[in-house]
């Protein structure tokens, strides 16, 4: 409670430090979220919900059995369709009916190994998918701000050891990889042909896509994930087996993605000409850390007898290296990382360890939520 009466006596769009999405922008707004089942979607819907926005969400059931979206009940602050986003004629029916003043893209099949195993399905998904929402947005013929959630792995990557900036060429050499290249360049096809800035007044879609690296947080419970692979094997007291433990990755906690898709929504508003383009959303340069990194901190956390080993069975390749440079967020939306790496670390083990002890979980992500405004304002 201590936090949420410090949160009162601040005011709700009190900025201090970091500026923080503002409950003035988004109370009472039509905000359509697609993938609003899944691990980013379910914490982006509670957030949304705070702030007061009347979200309808649009996505296949939760991706695993046990899910963040049922077990925080996300349900209960939105209106839900459970419907697949390769289904053209239904996406665009619902979006059609709710003519939402903010659309936000994050469905999509979001695993590399799956994207080796089920190529088809990625690429019917990632980039049917955004054509088909784009699509849906233009046939509505109703203003509205639009952010496409992509990837960091949208990029051609070559493995350097400095960040990828916006103008960088789009690749990927794997299909989720490539994949997220491809939404990109549809994104930017739309709002050449169809929603350009030279006739906004006319279409009134500003378009922009959002580039972050990897998310993590508590509520994640994806197969051959890091963070969800340590936990279920922490919670069963066993050793965890780890693919690529030399691999460094732009770890970040998965509400500084989420906000920066949310202060990018906001400058859409104001300063469409200046917004409808990509922007990176990545950690400082020390939160890009090996893989081997996170998971002795996460194993130290943890205690009671944690453990891992390294799997040396052959598999499909994933990048070793890959970096975002985010001056661009820092420079246009005031948009900087909060929460340290170590912290957090912190916050996971605290939600999974609430997990296994059977605490009320959309109270502790709700709070989780609170303190990363609280810290952000400080």
């Amino acid at each position: 409670m201590a936090d949420l009466q410090v949160s009162q006596a601040l005011g709700a769009d009190t900025v201090q430090g970091l500026t923080m999405p503002r409950s003035a922008f988004w109370q009472g707004r039509r905000v359509f979220v697609t993938g609003h089942t899944g691990f980013k979607g379910g914490w982006l819907c509670l957030w949304l919900e705070a702030l007061g926005a009347k979200v309808t969400g649009y996505s296949l059931a939760p991706p695993t059995p046990t899910n963040l979206f049922e077990l925080a009940q996300v349900e209960r602050g939105v209106e839900s369709i459970r419907a697949d986003v390769r289904d053209y004629p239904r996406l665009a029916r619902e979006l059609q009916a709710r003519r939402p003043d903010v659309v936000i893209h994050m469905a999509a099949q979001s695993l590399v190994p799956l994207g080796y195993e089920d190529p088809v399905g990625t690429y019917s998904s990632n980039v049917m998918g955004t054509v088909h929402l784009l699509e849906a947005v233009r046939q509505a013929q109703h203003p509205c701000l639009v952010v496409n959630v992509t990837s960091d792995k949208c990029y051609a990557n070559n493995e350097w050891v400095w960040g990828y900036r916006e103008n960088e060429p789009m690749g990927g050499k794997d299909p989720y990889s490539n994949s997220k290249g491809c939404a990109e360049l549809i994104t930017e096809a739309y709002r050449s042909s169809y929603f350009p800035m030279a006739r906004w007044a006319q279409h009134g879609v500003a378009l922009a896509s959002a580039r972050a690296g990897n998310a993590i947080g508590g509520g994640d419970f994806s197969d051959n994930r890091l963070i969800p692979d340590l936990m279920r094997a922490f919670i069963a007291a066993e050793r965890c087996s780890i693919r690529y433990p030399h691999a460094i990755r732009p770890w970040q906690f998965v509400l500084e993605p989420l906000r920066g898709y949310l202060l990018l929504a906001e400058k859409l508003a104001v300063e469409p000409q200046a917004a409808a383009s990509g922007w990176n959303f990545g950690p400082v340069d020390g939160d890009a850390q090996p893989v081997s990194w996170i998971v002795d901190r996460l194993v130290k956390l943890w205690g009671g007898g944690a453990a891992w080993s390294h799997d040396g069975t052959p598999r499909p390749s994933e990048a070793n290296f890959l970096k975002l440079d985010a001056s661009k967020a820092a420079a246009g939306l005031d948009w900087r990382p909060v929460l340290p790496l170590g912290a957090a670390l912190e916050w996971i083990v605290e939600w999974y360890r609430a997990f296994h002890e059977g605490a009320d979980l959309r109270a502790l992500t709700q709070a989780q939520i609170r303190q990363y405004e609280l810290r952000g304002r400080a």
